[in-house]
């Protein structure tokens, strides 16, 4: 089980497609929430977001199929990567490449 990612949440946009010579591509966000108590015993929910990215045919799958409020399940794996923006700054990019999609939900 190495470098291996399980994510089940909501898409929070309509994803992103890129048609390339070697097929497409997809990138879409993906909420995920936890529930807890705090110590003052209040009920606390926080939302933390992530970047996916998928390729081929799971991408076309996304494209067919997946909109924005969507819940999803995904598997895949934890991805950096770094690339220089416009103003020639180092940028850091953290996302999980999905090999899986499940279609929860109606």
């Amino acid at each position: 089980m190495k470098n291996s990612v399980q994510l089940i949440g909501h898409v929070g946009q309509d994803p992103e497609i890129k048609n390339l010579e070697n097929g497409k591509l997809a990138n879409l966000s993906i909420a995920t929430n936890e529930n807890y108590t705090n110590a003052k015993g209040e009920k606390v929910e926080k939302t933390e977001w992530h970047r996916v990215t998928a390729w081929g045919k799971t991408a076309e799958i996304i494209e067919k199929y997946v909109t924005k409020g969507k819940e999803v399940a995904v598997e895949g794996k934890l991805t950096h990567r770094s690339y220089d923006d416009k103003e020639g700054n180092k940028r850091y990019v953290t996302e999980v490449v999905i090999n899986e999609i499940l279609l929860l939900g109606k």
